[in-house]
């Protein structure tokens, strides 16, 4: 089989290079000719642990390649994964200018059946516009195609991702025909060795899985911080607390460690997104909008305390941070509470 990724960022490099590990062929695509420079010198542009060896394992045995040639690359693809960036706009819903625009090329340029999947954390319906939009090029171009559109939305842990991708503890896809059924089972059949099988839904619930499993895990973390803020007042150990709900197997002790605040690429954009779906339907998810306020307040607390110990007198003073990104094992400061921290430390 052969695939084509577009997309080099987090989820596009990850996914590609975990999917030539199996023996696939694997071209990556992306426009930005310097990235693409880099990976074919033997660079990666991310910091994922386990990710460079696998990444020159598979350059070395010819099974991924990198190019900025959407059209070359896509002649003999069984599938394309559109991985590319959603950024929020100003409003919190995702734009999905590059999904669509990939989408317009592949129906420029496609000449057989394939599958094309939204790799990209998309809104719901966004699989819907995929569709129309490659059915539109076709139109132009007066020629029929057969094509399936799917989605299979990524739930990889940054610091973890290679391990999430070749283990998963579940993988999700959304299809509407039994044909891009059987070419995403033969894609994902060596990802299975551990047991867990793959969920197959409609498209639109597929999309909604990803939205619902980060907003979930955001609104642990957004609890527990409210906890250990209402802990501190009232003399509460929230660490004993923790060990005492997280004791409770319907709870579980994941995403129940107090701290500074969620950040990173997914769970703020995420949970901004939803709560955008919702109010476009004309529904308020008011607990998603309590989460983002208490996260967006928990991003100042460490600020809080350094200047409660000094009584406010922090003018001159010198203070160092240790560790920057959002989270351990992981170079990426996308949202990252140290940087509410810095900026308020310089505005002090």
């Amino acid at each position: 089989m052969k695939i084509v990724v577009v997309g080099t960022g987090y989820v596009g490099l990850v996914s590609g290079t975990c999917f030539a590990e199996t023996g696939i062929d694997v071209v990556c695509v992306d426009i930005d000719s310097r990235k693409i420079d880099l990976l074919n010198n033997g660079q990666i542009p991310i910091y994922e642990p386990g990710l460079e060896d696998i990444y020159k394992k598979n350059v070395e045995k010819g099974r991924l390649t990198f190019t900025t040639n959407l059209v070359e690359s896509i002649k003999d693809a069984d599938a394309v994964f559109i991985a590319v960036g959603t950024p929020p706009d100003e409003d919190g819903s995702a734009d999905l200018k590059y999904v669509l625009g990939v989408a317009r090329e592949i129906g420029k340029n496609m000449d057989h059946y394939m599958v094309i999947v939204t790799k990209s954390t998309v809104p719901v319906g966004t699989s819907v516009k995929v569709k129309k939009a490659v059915l539109e090029e076709l139109e132009k171009r007066a020629v029929n195609i057969e094509f399936d559109v799917a989605s299979n939305p990524e739930f990889l842990k940054e610091g973890s991702a290679v391990d999430d991708f070749l283990r998963p503890d579940r993988i999700v896809i959304g299809t509407e025909s039994e044909q891009a059924q059987k070419v995403m089972s033969r894609l994902y059949k060596p990802f299975l060795l551990n047991g867990h099988p793959i969920l197959f839904m409609d498209i639109t619930s597929s999309e909604m899985t990803k939205y619902a499993a980060n907003s979930m895990l955001a609104t642990k973390i957004s609890f527990i911080n409210d906890i250990a803020n209402l802990c501190e007042i009232v003399g509460a150990d929230v660490d004993a607390v923790r060990r005492g709900i997280g004791s409770d197997s319907r709870i579980g002790y994941k995403f129940i460690y107090p701290g500074t605040g969620y950040g990173g690429s997914c769970f703020p954009k995420d949970v901004q997104a939803l709560v955008r779906t919702a109010d476009e339907h004309g529904y308020s998810l008011d607990i998603l909008k309590a989460v983002e306020a208490v996260n967006y307040r928990q991003k100042s607390v460490l600020f809080g305390k350094i200047n409660l110990h000094f009584n406010g007198d922090l003018k001159g003073r010198k203070f160092a941070l240790w560790g920057l990104a959002f989270k351990p094992k992981t170079d990426d400061m996308r949202e990252a509470p140290s940087l509410v921290v810095i900026e308020k430390l310089r505005e002090a």
